[in-house]
């Protein structure tokens, strides 16, 4: 008995430690002009600039769509709302595509070329390796690239 008060004591103790451990209220802004215009990102940790782990979350309007890329680490996608398309190669196809679901996880092998596309508003979170680099196969793909960029 005394054991499961001592364990309730310490864990009431330890719960202003857990809940400051929690996240602040995210940052949404526009995501980096090498994506489409549409997209909204939050930074959860590590800054994607620089050398080092990071932690993004990616906000997609339905319809929003990344046409085929790559990027020179691994990155691990997790779906926290909507339905997120994945495909992989060189042709943008929903049809060829894995639907993710909530709580659905891909893996996209570094250089591998990939696709995405969102089915309702979706948020996908992206942890990686930074520097983040997109480098679309098509290079008239490229937002950057084009007269009318955001």
């Amino acid at each position: 008995m005394r054991s499961r008060i001592a364990v309730v004591a310490l864990a009431v103790l330890c719960l202003p430690l857990a809940l400051r451990a929690q996240a602040p209220a995210l940052a949404w802004g526009p995501a980096p002009p090498v994506f489409p215009t549409g997209a909204k990102m939050a930074v959860l940790a590590g800054d994607p600039s620089q050398p080092g782990l990071f932690t993004v979350r990616l906000e997609l309007p339905d319809g929003y769509r990344v046409a085929p890329h790559f990027h020179p680490t691994d990155e691990y996608l997790t779906v926290i709302s909507g339905t997120f398309l994945l495909g992989m190669g060189d042709e943008l196809s929903a049809a060829k595509a894995t639907a993710l679901q909530p709580g659905g996880f891909g893996t996209v092998g570094a250089n591998m070329h990939h696709y995405a596309i969102a089915r309702g508003k979706t948020v996908v979170q992206v942890h990686a390796m930074g520097p983040f680099v997109l480098t679309y196969v098509n290079a008239k793909d490229d937002p950057t690239k084009t007269a009318s960029t955001r």
